[in-house]
């Protein structure tokens, strides 16, 4: 019993492993003290985990004086707030700093488009 226990448990991390490696994910590259950064955390940051799009690419902050994350960037981020669309650890596409909140969602309806069809539809 606890052999199979353990086995389904396995199976289903390396499921869950499996489909994070695939999935969009939308990078927020930032540093302490930001003001576009703060700006953008009142306006779409208590929000956006609830929309579509926030659903198809959860957002992963990113301290970018601290963390280096393995992921295939076109060019090296510099500005904050800059936010990076990437799908299986490659940058699809990327806003660098915040145009304010309603060009801020046009702008990342276009990244989104250019997922794959298998991550637009997960």
């Amino acid at each position: 019993m606890h052999l199979i226990r353990s086995a389904s448990l396995a199976l289903a991390a390396m499921a869950m492993l499996a489909s994070s490696v695939s999935a969009a994910e939308l990078l927020m590259y930032r540093r302490q003290g930001c003001p576009w950064c703060l700006a953008w955390d009142r306006a779409i940051g208590p929000i956006y985990g609830k929309t579509d799009v926030g659903q198809r690419a959860p957002l992963r902050m990113v301290d970018l004086d601290r963390e280096r994350l393995q992921v295939s960037l076109k060019t090296p981020v510099i500005y904050t707030p800059t936010f990076v669309l990437v799908e299986q650890n490659r940058e699809v596409g990327r806003i660098e700093g915040y145009p304010g909140e309603a060009h801020f969602w046009g702008l990342l309806d276009q990244l989104v488009q250019r997922l794959p069809l298998r991550a637009v539809s997960d």
